[in-house]
């Protein structure tokens, strides 16, 4: 086979990295958060080493590229993700130039680029799974430089442990580049267990993980106890969440790169790729833990497709060494397969609609016309219409203060994380109101610790209420047993593209008489979901 003039694929590279940076931070401007991204903005408001959903990481980033919130629009929140995923399409374009040439590195960022899961979920909007994606790239390659080398540098070995640390940072399942190394190690690799450094490398991790497990200490191990029970190990099997699982993987990371992923996997099992068999068991060792695990826990409930995501994006490097097999270059005439252009082309399509659907709703996806169910399982709602809501309800607000029916300091309350933070962020931030989760823990999460930061629940307090048709609640059910009168005061409605989109039920809770558990008295109890 002739390779590519390497010239060319690094001119193609920088191209790729270019026109995929500017419009991710075009989208990453103009889309409003959703319900997840504007949650962690409140890990940059409060921040602190570990939190009840995830560890510290997300939140640091969106300090450092904020410059600790000065700039604090979608385009700056979202920063590091534009950044983080250019980097991430450049270290995987040199980790498959490390365990083959460097034409499967510039296919393996091809089809890097076209996952939905890499391109939209970790490239434009700010998650855990951002920082998560960069250290888990990074550690694996390192891993790749140490265990490909006839002359292994401990110093690749020791920045696995140091990256793995910083994966887990982000998000607890980065402890599973170790479970897969570790499985490469015991079954293909045994004499490094002779050498000291891997032990070193694994206790820098441990270090990395010191802030998580002080703060689960000082917590009564909430954060553990939550996540243990999303994820059980036992229950009664359930084939549907088990099917939505396999097709939330399907599509997260783009069908097209799913099929050449099974494809691939065939072919290596078949012994019919010509990748060196070392990368091989590295690659399927690293990646088949999670995601089988995450498999295996969607028999008996439901979990989320881009759980084990990360694991994808390792057996896209199978994939890419494949094709390059596959299609000899020309020295002059680089060729993009077919797949590889297909994959682009249906990212491109999702992405364009999707941006197009949650700003027009072109395509009606609720058939719900009544005023408290208008929006209902219209997904794109929640990233649509906080800015609109905020301007409707200042003025709103500053009626029913000049009138004398609420008061200047009075805050919101919801019952759980979302709507708390797109209401904290979009509404009460811009207004100068407070916002206090009301509600379980394992409803409001990081708003138990909020709370306490912004001085508790006071008898005699009033709130406002806002419940959204799109996930309408009751007040008078939630909350009779707190405040002495909930009145219905106006409703606010969205409008997208001149048609009515959902609306917002505004409700005054007046006179608080019995107040909820404080975080001290909560963490004296015996951990619970509750």
């Amino acid at each position: 086979m002739i390779q590519c003039n390497e010239d060319k694929i690094n001119k193609y590279l920088i191209w790729l990295l270019a026109v995929s940076m500017v419009v991710r931070g075009i989208l990453a401007a103009w889309l409003e958060f959703g319900n997840d991204e504007v949650y962690y903005w409140t890990y940059a408001l409060y921040p602190d080493w570990s939190h009840f959903d995830h560890p510290g990481m997300v939140g640091w980033i969106i300090q450092l590229f904020s410059l600790n919130l000065l700039f604090d629009s979608e385009f700056f929140i979202r920063l590091s993700s534009i950044l983080f995923m250019t980097a991430n399409t450049y270290i995987i374009f040199r980790i498959g130039k490390e365990i083959k040439d460097a034409q499967t590195g510039f296919y393996a960022a091809l089809l890097y680029t076209a996952s939905i899961y890499a391109f939209v979920i970790t490239g434009i909007f700010i998650l855990p799974d951002t920082p998560l994606n960069l250290f888990w790239l990074l550690s694996f390659w390192m891993a790749t430089k140490y265990f490909k080398s006839e002359n292994p540098k401990n110093m690749h070995l020791f920045l696995v442990g140091l990256f793995t640390g910083l994966a887990a940072l982000s998000k607890y399942t980065g402890v599973f580049i170790w479970v897969g190394i570790g499985l490469y190690i015991i079954i293909f690799d045994r004499k490094q267990l002779k050498n000291p450094i891997l032990y070193l490398s694994m206790l820098l991790t441990v270090i990395c993980c010191i802030p998580i497990l002080n703060w689960n200490m000082e917590n009564n191990f909430i954060s553990f106890a939550f996540h243990g029970e999303r994820v059980s190990l036992f229950g009664k099997p359930n084939f549907g969440t088990f099917g939505t699982e396999l097709a939330g993987e399907f599509f997260y990371n783009n069908p097209v790169i799913f099929v050449l992923i099974v494809m691939s996997i065939i072919l290596t099992f078949k012994k019919k790729t010509s990748l060196n068999k070392d990368m091989q068991r590295l690659i399927i060792c690293t990646a088949f833990p999670l995601i089988g695990l995450f498999i295996f826990f969607s028999f008996t409930r439901p979990t989320l497709p881009h759980w084990n995501a990360p694991a994808y994006n390792l057996l896209i490097l199978l994939a890419a060494a494949w094709l390059s097999d596959k299609y000899e270059q020309k020295e002059n005439h680089f060729i993009v397969p077919k797949s590889i252009a297909a994959s682009l082309a249906v990212m491109t399509i999702v992405v364009i609609f999707g941006a197009i659907e949650i700003k027009t709703g072109i395509v009606p996806l609720s058939p719900y016309t009544e005023p408290d169910k208008l929006g209902k399982d219209d997904f794109t709602l929640d990233m649509y219409g906080w800015k609109q809501l905020e301007t409707k309800f200042a003025t709103l607000r500053e009626e029913k203060i000049a009138e004398g029916t609420m008061n200047e300091e009075d805050g919101i309350v919801a019952d759980e994380w979302f709507p708390l933070a797109n209401l904290d962020y979009y509404v009460a931030h811009p207004l100068g109101m407070k916002v206090m989760g009301l509600g379980y823990p394992s409803m409001i999460h990081k708003y138990l610790w909020i709370n306490e930061e912004r001085g508790g629940f006071k008898r005699g307090e009033n709130y406002w209420f806002l419940s959204d048709s799109h996930y309408m609640k009751d007040p008078y059910s939630m909350y009779q047993w707190a405040f002495h009168e909930i009145t219905p005061i106006d409703t606010i409605q969205i409008e997208r593209c001149g048609k009515p989109a959902k609306n917002f039920f505004v409700y005054s809770c007046k006179k608080m008489h019995s107040l909820p558990p404080t975080l001290s008295e909560i963490m004296a109890e015996p951990a619970s979901k509750e």
